[in-house]
């Protein structure tokens, strides 16, 4: 097409548009991709040598004829007022059937709170440490060996690392933050550490693939299974009644020797008590000592686990993990 035929056509074209709509398609039709400037400079191929520089001339003037329209005409389809059905945005908020209702902190996060208060009333302190971890801090140092099970690449979520780098992941376990500690604090420590970690676990009613955990520990001298128990009884009361109880039986962790599972015993809805595990406990291995350059000669410690959405399920009668993270507002209401 000539290009001035084309500056006719487009300015034929332009003054039919009056919507957003129609001003894209007119940008398509000239000004695209292959659009018909576009084919009208594949064309300058076909013209004789003497007439191209003739015609390139022509072909700009007409190009930037048409984008001088098509950016008028978008102007003033931008200044158009927008149309507002029956509703003046402009107005205050009005309560209508719902009324107005304030937010809260999500019930993992107040469950966590609370624990924090709790256990700062027996002396221990707060402490992190990184959700992505290196092997020795969520491994090693925990007397876990590279030959052991729980390492294995299907039981952890690890990084794709370039040749040669150290390997890295997402930790399975808050305990990797007691190493953190007492590589840069000496007894007495008396801590916990709640967090995020992260286990590749099918999802269902009781498993999530990430959780929330708070770990115990107490490093001094003359630290005792007694000083354990007396705690885990403590939490359990101040946590849940007095009339709740504990036990522990014996279990296996690599980091805690002696190691158990504490249970607390609640009532149920039909009269009958029964026995929920609620977090594994010891006392800190020597290894583990070793590793952060401590003389288990001088010094012991106790470790404990506790599962921060077990505690919030029981707590609360919630049947289902998958409910706390799926942000329905009707359920998280129940809790603010």
């Amino acid at each position: 097409m000539d290009p001035a035929e084309l500056v006719n056509a487009a300015s034929a074209d332009i003054a039919a548009v009056h919507s957003a709509d129609q001003l894209e398609s007119f940008r398509i039709k000239y000004l695209g991709a292959k659009g018909l400037l576009k084919q009208a400079s594949d064309h300058i191929k076909q013209i004789p040598p003497d007439q191209k520089r003739a015609y390139g001339q022509a072909l700009n003037s007409a190009k930037q004829s048409i984008s001088e329209a098509f950016q008028r005409r978008k102007l003033a389809i931008d200044a158009q007022p927008v149309a507002v059905q029956g509703v003046d945005v402009t107005e205050p908020g009005r309560v209508t059937c719902d009324p107005y209702r304030p937010g809260g902190l999500h019930l993992i996060q107040k469950t966590i709170d609370d624990l924090i208060d709790l256990f700062a009333r027996m002396g221990f302190s707060v402490a992190d440490g990184p959700e992505l971890e290196d092997e020795f801090h969520n491994f090693e140092a925990l007397n876990v060996p590279a030959d052991h099970p729980a390492r294995h690449p299907m039981d952890n979520f690890y990084l794709d690392m370039p040749d040669g780098s150290s390997p890295l992941m997402l930790r399975s376990q808050t305990s990797s933050v007691q190493i953190r500690v007492l590589e840069s604090q000496k007894p007495p420590v008396r801590i916990i550490a709640p967090g995020r970690v992260y286990r590749p676990d099918t999802v269902d009613a009781t498993h999530s693939f990430m959780f929330h955990q708070l770990e115990g520990l107490y490093v001094d001298r003359h630290v005792t299974m007694v000083d354990l128990k007396t705690c885990i009884d403590l939490f359990a009361r101040a946590f849940f009644g007095d009339t709740v109880r504990t036990r522990f039986r014996p279990s296996f962790f690599p980091f805690t020797e002696p190691s158990a599972e504490f249970d607390v015993q609640f009532g149920g809805s039909d009269g009958a008590s029964r026995w929920v595990e609620l977090g594994g406990c010891g006392m800190v291995d020597p290894n583990v000592l070793h590793a952060v350059g401590l003389d288990p000669e001088v010094y012991s410690g106790f470790a404990f686990g506790l599962g921060v959405e077990r505690i919030v399920m029981r707590r609360h009668g919630i049947a289902d993990i998958r409910d706390l993270f799926q942000n329905d507002v009707r359920f998280l209401r129940q809790f603010v």
